[in-house]
């Protein structure tokens, strides 16, 4: 083993800090493609094909040529400074695999909700699900090619959020892009699950 491949395996030794983060959202929504693009190691991925047995129970309306899904997690790694580490636990968007969520929640420090606006409707129960768990959530909206642009706004009156809820925008295959919600994810929620030291992490180092 090379001493580049070590260096990716392990987190630095300053590393004094770890926050754990659950990326949610509908079928083809861009889950695995956030996890791929910003994490430093090889992601872990438990991807089957997309078989004629989903017909009819996976609504492929919209991504009928996406070819796999998850189907347990994606997992990844991010350190953000060489203080703080996130690590991503991506989970299923099928209805059939939520009862994983409770146990991928565990410890979190809250949630990124990705959504389609091409599919918006679709959105709607993993939202409520959020919201009946009382999960600390943001939503990200995945920027497709041919998305359709809301206002912020629009679409959080759309999608029947609070006015406090926060709703961003985002490119799941860029990784910068990426980044930024998830830090966006933790500013908004550390102060209050778990205090300052957390939002004070991801100043520049």
């Amino acid at each position: 083993m090379d001493s580049a491949d070590s260096a990716d395996r392990y987190v630095p030794d300053s590393v004094r800090q770890a926050v754990k983060v659950l990326i949610v959202g509908a079928f083809g929504v861009g889950k695995t493609t956030l996890v791929g693009s910003v994490s430093e190691i090889e992601p872990l991925r438990t991807e089957e094909s997309v078989t004629g047995a989903a017909v009819g129970v996976d609504t492929l309306a919209g991504v009928e040529d996406k070819r796999t899904t998850t189907v347990a997690m994606d997992f990844g790694r991010l350190t953000l400074n060489d203080r703080l580490v996130m690590y991503l636990f991506g989970a299923p968007g099928q209805r059939r695999y939520w009862s994983m969520w409770d146990g991928l929640a565990e410890g979190a420090l809250g949630v990124l909700a990705v959504v389609d606006t091409r599919r918006l409707a679709e959105s709607f129960e993993v939202l409520a699900e959020l919201e009946l768990r009382g999960l600390p959530f943001v939503v990200a909206v995945n920027r497709f090619p041919d998305s359709p642009d809301h206002p912020a706004g629009e679409l959080r009156g759309a999608l029947d959020l609070t006015e406090d809820t926060p709703v961003i925008t985002f490119d799941a295959r860029d990784r910068a892009s990426a980044i930024d919600a998830l830090i966006t994810l933790v500013r908004s929620i550390s102060g209050g699950a778990t205090g300052a030291g957390t939002g004070a992490a991801l100043a520049p180092a």
